[in-house]
C-alpha cells in the first residue's frame, strides 16, 4: 500500500528512541583502516547494527541555534516547517520515505537533516530482524545530496555524517566519504611548517623552562637536571634570577636549588649589582631557608658595604630577606638609619615602601637584637608596618577559612569578646584577638585596651620569648590561622612573613593559639567547628559564658 504523504509543517508524536544530544561537535577523527564496514543487505545482522547505531538523535535543540542556524527567528522548538521536516525524518518508515522527505524539500532541508537522515536510516536497518534490501540507486541518491550538499556544512555537521556513514558502512574510498574528508580538511587551520629547533645546552634549557609561561607544568627534577647539566659560563645572572623568581613565586622550597644561587651569588660576588642580589636573595627570606654555604653571609655584607648609597630600595630588600631569616647585619643597620640616608630616600617615589621596611627593621631590632647599639628609626619617621592583611590573603579570601572561623566565635564567644582584623602596634594584623582575664575568662574587648605597650617593657635575659614581663592582669590572647598558603609548597615550614609575624607577636606578649589548615579542613560543618575552637580555648585553661563572667 502507498504510505500516506504527510505535509512537512504537520505535527506528529515524537519518538521514544533516543535520548539526550551526544555528540557532532565532539572532536573525531576518521581512519580508514578501523572503518566498520557493514553490509547493507537482508543477509545483515540486526542485531549488529543496532549495536552500531545506537546513536542519540541529532537535535538542534541541544546543540542550540549558533551550531546549526536552523531556529527561525522567535520559533521554538516546535516551531516553523524546519523542525517539522526534522520530525518527519525521525519518524520515516523506510529509506524511500527518508529520502523522498529530503528530495521533495529543498528550501526547507538544513544541514543538521542530513546526519538525521544517515541516523534515521541506521535505526531502520537494525530495528527488524530481517531488515529489507536496500536499493543501490537509494543510497547513491541520498550520497549524492549530501555530496551536493556538504560544503556549506559546519565542521560540526561534517563530523557527524562522517562518524554516521563509516558505522553505516560506506566505502572510504567511497565518493561521499572522499568529500566529507575533504570538507573536513579544508576547515582544518593550516599548519604552520615545522620550525628547526636548536639544541639547548643546559643553562639555555633552564632559561627556556623558566621563561615559558606554562612552566608549572616543567618538574622540579628537570629544573635540577637542566642545572646539573649547565656549564658553569651558562648560568648568567638573568637565569639565575628566574629561577630565584621561580621558586620564590611558587613557595618550593628546593635545598638543592637554593644551594646553587647562594653558591653562584658568592662565586659572582664582584659582578653583581645589589639590584641584581635582591632578586637572587628574595626566596631564601620568603621560604625560610638559611643556605648552608658559609661565605653567604659575608658576601652578602660585603655587597651591602659596597652598594648601599646606590641603590636605596634595593638595599632595604636585601635586609628585607636577611631580617626574615633573623639574620640582620649591624653594619647595615648602621646605614640604612642614618640621618643621611633617610633624607636622602624621603624625596624618592619609593619613600613610603622604604620607610615602611625601615619601620619593620626597626621593630626587629626592638624585639630581636638586644645588643644593638646603633641609630635607630626616629618615631616621626616610623608607619604601620602591615596596616591591612597581606596580599595573598585578600586574593584567597574566598578559600580562606576566616569567615567560618568567625561565625564559630560568634556563636560560641559572642560578638563583644573577639575582634577580626586588628591592627595591633608596631603594625600587625591579627586574624581574632581575645581579651582573658588573670583567671582566664574571656572578657569584652570594649572594656578593655585590646592593644599591648609597645615597645613592650624590658624582659630579664634569658627569660622565654613567647612568655615577656607583663605587668596587666588581662592577657591577649591571637588566634592565627595558618592557611595552605602560608607555608612552602609541598612542606611544613611557614613562610618568612608569617614566621616573622609570629615570633613578633610572641616577643610582643601576645599569647599565640595557631589553627592549622589541617585542622580546620578536617571539621565538617559549624558544630564540629564550634567544637573544635572550644577544645582549643579550653585547652588554654580559657572560661566563657555565665560560668565564665
Amino acid at each position: 500500500m502507498r504510505e500516506p504523504r504527510r505535509e512537512p509543517g504537520s505535527r506528529a508524536p515524537r519518538p521514544t528512541e533516543g535520548a539526550t544530544c551526544a555528540g557532532p561537535g565532539e572532536s573525531w577523527s576518521p581512519t580508514p583502516n578501523s572503518m566498520l564496514r557493514v553490509l547493507l543487505s537482508a543477509q545483515a545482522s540486526a542485531a549488529r547494527l543496532s549495536g552500531l547505531l545506537l546513536l542519540p538523535p541529532v537535535q538542534p535543540c541541544c546543540l542550540g541555534p549558533g551550531k546549526w542556524g536552523d531556529w527561525p527567528p522567535g520559533g521554538g522548538l516546535h516551531a516553523g516547517p524546519v523542525q517539522g521536516l526534522q520530525r518527519l525524518l525521525e519518524q520515516a518508515r523506510s529509506p524511500g520515505e527518508l529520502l523522498r522527505w529530503l528530495g521533495q524539500n529543498p528550501t526547507k532541508v538544513r544541514a543538521h537533516h542530513y546526519p538525521v537522515a544517515l541516523r534515521r536510516l541506521g535505526q531502520l536497518l537494525g530495528s527488524q530482524p530481517r531488515p529489507p534490501p536496500v536499493e543501490q540507486a537509494t543510497l547513491q541518491d541520498l550520497s549524492q545530496l549530501i555530496i551536493r550538499n556538504c560544503p556549506s556544512f559546519d565542521i560540526h555537521t561534517i563530523h557527524a555524517c562522517l562518524h554516521l556513514a563509516v558505522l553505516l558502512g560506506f566505502p572510504s574510498d567511497g565518493p561521499l566519504m572522499c568529500a566529507l574528508e575533504q570538507e573536513r580538511r579544508f576547515r582544518l587551520p593550516p599548519k604552520p611548517p615545522p620550525s628547526l629547533q636548536p639544541v639547548l645546552r643546559g643553562g639555555q634549557r633552564l632559561e627556556a623552562a623558566l621563561s615559558c609561561p606554562r612552566f608549572l607544568r616543567h618538574p622540579r627534577q628537570h629544573l635540577i637536571r637542566s642545572l646539573a647539566e649547565a656549564r658553569p659560563e651558562e648560568l648568567t645572572p638573568h637565569v639565575m634570577v628566574l629561577l630565584a623568581q621561580h621558586l620564590a613565586r611558587h613557595r618550593l622550597r628546593e635545598p638543592q636549588l637554593l644551594e646553587a644561587i647562594a653558591h653562584f651569588l658568592v662565586v659572582q660576588e664582584m659582578q653583581l649589582s645589589s639590584k641584581v642580589v635582591q632578586k637572587l636573595v628574595l626566596p631564601f627570606g620568603r621560604l625560610n631557608y638559611l643556605p648552608l654555604e658559609q661565605q653567604f653571609m659575608p658576601c652578602l655584607e660585603r655587597i651591602l658595604a659596597r652598594e648601599a648609597g646606590v641603590a636605596p630600595l634595593a638595599t632595604v630588600n636585601i635586609l628585607m630577606s636577611l631580617c626574615q631569616l633573623r639574620c640582620l647585619p649591624f653594619r647595615a643597620l648602621h646605614f640604612v638609619f642614618s640621618p643621611g640616608f633617610i633624607n636622602h630616600i624621603s624625596g624618592t617615589p619609593h619613600a613610603l615602601i622604604v620607610r615602611r621596611y625601615l619601620s619593620l627593621l626597626d621593630a626587629a631590632v626592638e624585639l630581636e637584637l638586644p645588643g644593638y647599639r646603633g641609630p635607630r628609626l626616629p618615631r616621626r619617621q616610623q608607619v604601620p608596618i602591615f596596616p591591612q592583611p597581606l596580599i595573598t590573603d585578600r586574593a584567597r579570601c574566598k578559600y580562606s577559612h576566616k569567615d567560618i572561623v568567625a561565625e564559630g566565635l560568634r556563636q560560641l564567644l559572642g560578638e563583644e569578646k573577639y575582634r577580626q582584623d586588628l591592627t595591633v602596634p608596631p603594625g600587625y594584623c591579627t586574624d581574632f584577638l581575645l581579651c582573658v582575664s588573670s583567671s582566664g575568662a574571656v572578657l569584652p574587648v570594649r572594656t578593655q585596651d585590646p592593644f599591648l605597650p609597645y615597645p613592650p617593657r624590658s624582659c630579664p635575659q634569658g627569660q622565654a620569648a613567647s612568655q615577656p614581663t607583663t605587668h596587666d592582669p588581662a592577657q591577649r590572647v591571637v588566634l592565627m590561622l595558618r592557611e595552605r598558603w602560608h607555608f612552602c609548597r609541598d612542606g611544613r615550614v611557614l613562610l618568612g612573613s608569617r614566621a616573622l609575624r609570629e615570633r613578633h607577636l610572641g616577643l610582643m606578649g601576645y599569647q599565640l593559639l595557631p589553627l592549622p589548615f589541617e585542622e580546620l579542613e578536617s571539621q565538617r560543618g559549624l558544630p564540629q567547628l564550634k567544637s573544635y575552637l572550644r577544645q582549643k580555648l579550653q585547652a588554654l585553661g580559657l572560661r566563657w559564658g555565665p560560668e565564665g563572667g
